[in-house]
């Protein structure tokens, strides 16, 4: 297990270049099992998720061939589905959350989609029922096995239908999406996701033949095709990474560009930051951080505490508020976290708090922080990572702390930011990775 050992107090100068969504690629990865000609996808984050799925791929027999960094190329042209009945694939599929989304292409083009169930982070319960709900109403047999708890879905052959999903979720819409491609008729998909990352898969999709209305909105109107073609796609800049940097300019009192940021892809996401006082300047396609002693959180019109709340797109993602809460605590004033769709997500602000941090945990799903405006910096400690983005708000504490601090278990950063060590200190960083 790594360490991070960290020297806080350093302001950093410079560029910090996003990477490729992790989110979203692990969505068009998926995408290739759809056709058995090649697909070129560019912008690949290399990070141990994503390398893990085309792991995955490669053990389904998905020719992969690494052009370059970052860029590959796949072809499904001869896939084992036998392998999905080994041990092998039950311990890889069963170590990573994304891997849910290959039983929509199998099940479409192969007829059969078995899978252990995933994990990913602890951030509470996290179900299935929108993915098998939405492929059983295409004509899959679904079956869960309760000795293995492995999940099975079969079809001779899928037909296209109405469906009204039970909650927008991302990954349930991109699976149901990429089986219904292939569908016989017509799919119709109400309070679909439309995150960016739904509307590249479906951009991606289109461009390989696919007939699909109403991307960006949340009704999809998919007619099937019978088959595929292959395509060239190239992801998106990663807009959690994007919102991790502005939080640790701001927390840091640095001075940070963030070039090629994708800025009409974030939403609301910079005007959230605004609200807690971070000056977030647009330069082209470029984010400019200035260096702020000082940044004094908003209130309502009527003067009540401002509130910082996730939403299904365009709503605030849930994946940055972690990141919301922890620039909070240097901030002047106060505002109440409210983390709506996971309940264990909140629970590492016991370590912030033992670094003298302010803030009230009310319940599982909301925090109130009362900003300490650089007054009292935090002090350094030892912590352990939970999931991705609290390790990353860790980072960002212990970055803005006096002394040196520790975080354990950073296999859990490294799952979504690729050498985040290495890239904050060619700014001025102090980070010591420590095996």
């Amino acid at each position: 297990m790594a360490t991070f050992e960290i020297e806080g107090g350093y302001r950093l100068s410079g560029e910090l270049h996003p990477q490729g969504a992790k989110n979203e690629a692990l969505q068009v990865l998926c995408a290739v099992l759809l056709t058995s000609e090649d697909i070129f996808i560019s912008n690949v984050p290399e990070i141990s998720d994503v390398l893990k799925l085309i792991e995955i791929l490669s053990k389904l027999g998905v020719e992969v061939e690494r052009l370059a960094k970052g860029n590959y190329r796949f072809r499904a042209a001869r896939i084992d589905v036998d392998y999905l009945k080994t041990n092998e694939y039950s311990k890889q599929a069963s170590s990573l959350r994304g891997s849910i989304m290959i039983i929509g292409p199998l099940l479409a083009r192969f007829g059969i989609g078995y899978i252990p169930q995933p994990g990913g982070d602890k951030i509470g319960r996290r179900r299935l029922d929108t993915h098998f709900t939405g492929l059983q109403k295409l004509g899959a047999i679904f079956d869960y096995q309760t000795d293995t708890h492995f999940y099975s879905v079969t079809a001779q052959k899928l037909k296209g239908a109405y469906m009204l999903l039970d909650e927008a979720s991302v990954t349930g819409t991109a699976n149901i999406l990429m089986a219904a491609v292939l569908a016989e008729g017509t799919t119709t998909i109400y309070n679909a996701a439309c995150e960016p990352y739904l509307q590249q898969l479906s951009k991606m999709l289109i461009s390989m033949g696919a007939k699909i209305e109403g991307v960006g909105s949340n009704l999809l109107t998919i007619h099937g095709v019978s088959s595929l073609k292959g395509c060239s796609h190239t992801i998106l800049p990663d807009m959690i990474e994007v919102g991790s940097f502005i939080g640790l300019a701001a927390m840091t009192g640095s001075e940070i560009t963030i070039p090629k940021a994708g800025i009409e892809h974030l939403g609301i996401i910079p005007d959230q930051f605004k609200r807690l006082g971070i000056v977030v300047q647009q330069k082209g396609d470029d984010i400019f951080i200035p260096a702020q002693e000082h940044y004094e959180i908003e209130s309502f019109i009527d003067g009540s505490i401002m509130t910082i709340a996730d939403a299904p797109w365009p709503g605030l993602t849930p994946d940055l508020l972690s990141i919301f809460l922890v620039i909070a605590t240097q901030a002047k004033g106060s505002v109440l976290i409210h983390q709506k769709m996971f309940e264990s997500r909140l629970f590492f602000v016991d370590k912030l708090i033992d670094m003298g941090a302010q803030i009230i945990l009310c319940d599982p799903h909301r925090a109130t922080v009362i900003g300490l405006d650089h007054a009292h910096r935090l002090r350094a400690t030892n912590m352990s990572s939970p999931d991705i983005r609290a390790g990353v708000a860790l980072l960002i504490a212990a970055m803005s702390a006096k002394g040196k601090s520790t975080i354990s278990n950073i296999e859990q950063i490294d799952r979504g930011y690729e050498n985040i060590d290495t890239r904050l200190n060619a700014i001025g960083a102090r980070i010591k990775r420590l095996n």
